[in-house]
Parts: structure tokens; sequence; C-alpha cells
């Protein structure tokens, strides 16, 4: 069994109106994938969605506290991240400009390292008016549409470095 995201308690997926979960085995070790996963501001040369991030406190990799902003199906949101353990485990809290309904959600990644490489598991929870009308009602089926897409291609990049380092 491999671990999950440490959930505070607001963000708990028994008490969210949306959550999704999503997990793939990745042929590349925890470091690999790691670096992909904390160089935010690229997270478009392997996932094309995820093309307008700002880091806007912190260092150019994302670490505890950094604070960036993105557009998420045509949402500006700003993120502070909230857990931090290299290699392992990364999570953000995750709120949208301009709504002043307080919807939140929260978005944690698990990396297990296996026999030939590592797990991901990437979960998420959306609470709030905003979240339902805009993903819940409009885009049901979006959270893990959109994460099963970001974890098989964070894969594919993670094994072609590690195929581009055995060359």
């Amino acid at each position: 069994m491999y671990d999950k995201v440490n959930w505070p308690e607001k963000f708990d997926p028994r008490t969210s109106a949306i959550y999704g979960l999503n997990d793939i085995d990745v042929k590349a070790p925890p470091e690999v994938v790691w670096k992909l996963l904390v160089d935010a501001e690229n997270w478009s040369s392997y996932f094309p969605p995820e093309n307008q991030i700002k880091i806007v406190s912190g260092t150019p990799d994302l670490e505890l506290g950094s604070e960036y902003t993105r557009v998420t199906v045509g949402f500006r949101m700003r993120c502070v991240v909230t857990e931090y353990e290299p290699f392992r485990r990364l999570s953000w809290r995750t709120t949208v400009d301009g709504d002043e309904t307080g919807s939140t959600a929260y978005h944690g990644w698990v990396i297990s390292p296996t026999d030939d490489g590592c797990h991901v598991l990437t979960e998420e929870t959306q609470q709030g008016p905003f979240f339902l009308e805009e993903i819940g009602r409009k885009r049901p089926g979006a959270v893990y549409d959109y994460h099963q897409q970001w974890v098989e291609l964070l894969a594919e990049a993670a094994e072609a470095e590690v195929a581009k380092r055995a060359r």
C-alpha cells in the first residue's frame, strides 16, 4: 500500500465537495520526478495546460511556503506550498483570485520509491460555491481527467529524462 496525502482537517476528502485521486508507476527514480514537480514555472514543458505559472516568493523552484500564481481551466489562482518533503511529498493550498465565496482547494503529491522507479499519487479536494459551479456542475469529472493527463505526462517526461541520461 502506498502513502496518501496528509490532509489538513478542513480539506479531508470525506467532507469535501469534490475529490480526485490519480496515480501511476514511473520507471524513474523519485529524484527525477521531484525535480519536474518543484520546477513549477516549467510544468508546461511536459504538461502544456500548466503554461501560466509564476512563483511570486522564494526560490525559482517550489519550497515550503512558496507562493505562486497559476491559470487553471481559465481561472487565475493563488497557491501556497504547505507541505514539502524532498523526493516524497509536495502539497499546496489554492484560492481563486476574485472569488468572494471563500472557495478553496488542496492538492498533494506523494512519491513512493519502488523496485524499478517510483509510484506517484496525486489527490485534490475542492470546496465552496466557485468549485461546485465551475468544476462540479460545468465540468463533471474534470479533476480526475486533468490530473490523469498530468500524471501520465509527468511519467513520460521523467522516463525520457532517465533515458537521456543513459545515453
